[in-house]
């Protein structure tokens, strides 16, 4: 087992190691939408229903997010990996040209290719340092019917982006998608 010298150190390695499903962030709290992806997405209660995420005081996007009521909790898939590289990318246009959204009617910005999203208010926050945990409660939104999730899941781990893939045999494993890849999330 390899030695750490700190603390810190060990929690890297540790968390580098630990699969976290995907997801984007979206809001607008007046002058313009905001969007970042965040694999730190954990579910807090089912009544009500209830999530929290964390986001990093170094995103430009943070500031911003936490000014809005309201945020849009877009669920990743494989298919949306394009969206995930958007969303870790500093300084990229995330609602440009060529970018599928839309508003919701309450005014959230939504991705209107990704099947699985939550409209949430932000019932909570707590600043640590470093970064912000966010609580949310869902208040509306809709789920993708999918007949095997393992084949579209989209996961994150060692800096990268991975999907589960099954065997002939009917065991899940992973699949890193993009060999030379090491995105810049953090």
């Amino acid at each position: 087992m390899p030695e750490h010298h700190t603390v810190a150190e060990a929690f890297r390695e540790a968390f580098r190691c630990h699969p976290a499903g995907v997801a984007v962030i979206t809001a607008d709290p007046g002058d313009q939408p905001v969007a970042m992806t965040v694999s730190s997405l954990i579910s807090v209660s089912a009544s009500p229903p209830t999530i929290a995420f964390s986001l990093s005081a170094r995103s430009r996007s943070t500031a911003a997010v936490l000014q809005a009521e309201t945020v849009v909790v877009h669920m990743l898939r494989y298919p949306d990996l394009e969206l995930a590289r958007l969303g870790a990318t500093p300084g990229a246009d995330r609602f440009g040209p060529g970018i599928a959204w839309t508003r919701l009617p309450t005014g959230e910005p939504r991705y209107t290719n990704v099947s699985t999203w939550f409209r949430a208010r932000i019932s909570g926050t707590l600043a640590v340092e470093g970064a912000t945990l966010v609580a949310a409660e869902l208040l509306e939104g809709a789920t993708a019917d999918l007949a095997a999730p393992e084949r579209e899941s989209l996961v994150y781990l060692d800096r990268r982006w991975h999907r589960l893939r099954e065997d002939s045999s009917g065991v899940a494993s992973l699949a890193l998608l993009d060999e030379e890849y090491r995105d810049v999330f953090r």
